[in-house]
């Protein structure tokens, strides 16, 4: 097996060894969402969910919530008002500001997510982090192999994509 260079060279690739830590979380936890039947891409969840918490906000207003950039939220933006989960609307306070709203179809399917996939993950991803101790390298090491002894989707209690004996859905919602 060739060495985890990645991993190896520690602090010096900790950006890239945490981008990849979050596209392996991203990518379990659109396996989740699969699993409870909700058609969201992960990556669109926080969009969705500071949409949810703090109601309509302006294009900038978002990119700072989600601590991105304008463009990143306007391309999000695209891709939730396609598949008609928000909508614009006039500022009150200035009419020539639109401001992001979800829709009532993106307010069913957020409700759906927080119901069945975004409160398990989170309290997955919390069980495994919780008694981490260590350095950080230390913990993210815990965090990944945690991460591949044991997927969310198994944790959260759903069978394997595509087959499994683990249940058919979150422990005591099947």
């Amino acid at each position: 097996m060739a060495e985890d260079i990645v991993k190896a060279l520690g602090y010096m690739t900790l950006g890239s060894r945490m981008k990849r830590l979050g596209e392996s979380l991203q990518a379990q936890t659109q396996d989740v969402l699969a699993q409870a039947g909700i058609d969201i891409p992960a990556s669109l969840c926080p969009a969705l969910a500071a949409l949810d918490r703090s109601g309509p906000l302006p294009v900038g207003e978002l990119a700072l919530a989600l601590g991105v950039s304008q463009p990143a939220v306007t391309r999000m933006l695209e891709k939730l008002e396609t598949s008609g989960w928000v909508g614009t609307c006039a500022e009150v306070d200035d009419r020539r500001v639109r401001a992001v709203m979800l829709t009532p179809q993106g307010r069913a399917i957020v409700e759906q997510a927080k119901a069945h996939a975004w409160r398990q993950v989170a309290s997955v991803v919390a069980a495994i982090c919780v008694p981490l101790s260590g350095s950080l390298l230390e913990q993210l090491a815990a965090l990944e192999d945690a991460l591949a002894e044991r997927t969310l989707s198994r944790r959260a209690g759903y069978a394997a994509i595509g087959g499994g004996d683990e249940g058919t859905g979150p422990a005591g919602m099947e």
